[in-house]
């Protein structure tokens, strides 16, 4: 069984173009939204890429951004200025 990862964001209209991207990037990622969070779990890695957000926004995108609207994450982060990345593996 592989283990899980998780990124939660603010549930904003800022944020929903991160959350688009990343259920776009992660086809075994699930949403699980409530008032004040949209919490996102994936088995083994989930990524956010800079390129897909940047196209769901329309403008460029700084993965810096991302921790405006980050609540939480469950993972080890892999970080450039391209990907995002939470696993449990190395």
């Amino acid at each position: 069984m592989t283990d899980k990862v998780f990124i939660a964001l603010q549930n904003n209209s800022e944020a929903q173009a991160i959350i688009e991207a990343i259920l776009e990037d992660n086809s075994s990622a699930i949403a699980n939204e409530s008032p004040g969070m949209v919490k996102i779990d994936c088995p083994g890695r989930l990524i956010v890429r800079r390129e897909t957000v940047a196209e769901k926004m329309g403008r460029e995108f700084d993965l810096q951004e991302i921790h405006i609207n980050l609540i939480s994450i469950g993972g080890n982060i892999d970080e450039t200025d391209d990907e995002f990345v939470l696993s449990w593996n190395s």
